[in-house]
């Protein structure tokens, strides 16, 4: 990325905000300065930035309901807008991370309970499975198989052998 690019703001009022830096060494320590620079300024890298930024703001935007684009409408750049959606979802790297954590240690205390069909016990198994996998911590199948047989009741035992010699688990 060249350092326009990565110096761009945003458009307010007909100008469009560079940083005052010229590279990205300048800028190191004090925060930049931002210099409005008219349209007509606009060379053919400012141009593409600022349809760049437009068409991401466009997909961010597109498929939100109206509480999460209360809480964007302020962002001025796709790069903010996508950093106020993933906190709202994610949640910081810290609360992510006791997230993860929390699902690891559910997954591995989870058992089937007493009173507990087949299809609840995996419906409730697989909404681990998924929170744990859209927060990035992917477990193998094979490890999730061992798991479901390891928690079904003794009266399953028969089943369960069956399947370990067939499938060699």
């Amino acid at each position: 990325m060249d350092s326009i690019s990565q110096n761009i703001g945003h458009i307010t009022n007909g100008f469009f905000c560079f940083s005052e830096c010229s590279t990205d060494e300048d800028c190191i320590g004090d925060p930049a300065v931002t210099i409005p620079k008219i349209r007509k300024a606009f060379n053919d890298a400012d141009r593409k930035a600022i349809e760049k930024n437009f068409r991401a703001k466009k997909i961010l935007v597109c498929d939100i309901g109206p509480n999460e684009y209360n809480r964007i409408s302020s962002c001025q750049s796709a790069k903010k807008i996508w950093e106020a959606l993933q906190i709202t979802h994610e949640g910081t790297t810290q609360v992510k991370q006791s997230k993860i954590d929390m699902l690891t240690t559910e997954y591995e205390l989870f058992r089937m309970k007493d009173d507990e069909s087949i299809q609840d016990m995996h419906t409730r198994f697989t909404s681990i499975i998924n929170e744990l996998h859209s927060l990035g911590e992917i477990i193998p199948k094979n490890k999730l198989v061992r798991k479901i047989l390891s928690v079904l009741p003794s009266s399953w035992e028969s089943k369960v052998n069956a399947i370990i010699e067939a499938k060699d688990l």
